[in-house]
């Protein structure tokens, strides 16, 4: 079971999964290929894709979740009443390929980056319905 499934509340429920666009597993894959040889392309390969494998980001009715760390856990939390902005940020390849970056800003907390993540559009939407009450 995992953390955020641990910690959701009895009337809780999951909306949406953030996940990573494959674009971020290519890039700790160049840096194995690459730098690999004198050793700083493993650790930078294992570092991003630790961070990967232990980060979970989620979208509930109630609020957004964001769990990263696997001996040592991070966890940033924002209920949908109070995030004021939600800014989304795509390069051109981020337009092409479809991985963006999300900043949400709340009233009281500091910014929540969502970096690399896949279909940021669909997390946007799925957003603004919650924080709205639309279906």
């Amino acid at each position: 079971m995992s953390y955020v499934e641990k910690t959701i509340g009895k009337n809780e429920t999951i909306i949406y999964r953030v996940e990573f666009h494959w674009t971020y597993s290519l890039i700790a894959f160049l840096y194995l290929l690459v730098l690999g040889i004198v050793l700083i392309g493993i650790f930078i390969f294992l570092k991003m894709m630790i961070n990967k494998w232990t980060t979970e980001r989620v979208l509930t009715n109630e609020r957004y979740i964001q769990k990263i760390g696997w001996i040592r856990r991070d966890t940033e939390e924002i209920s949908l009443d109070r995030i004021e902005e939600v800014n989304l940020t795509q390069s051109l390849l981020g337009r092409i390929f479809g991985f963006g970056t999300v900043d949400l800003s709340g009233t009281g907390s500091g910014k929540i980056i969502l970096k690399y993540i896949d279909e940021p559009l669909v997390f946007q939407k799925h957003l603004n319905n919650q924080r709205f009450n639309e279906d």
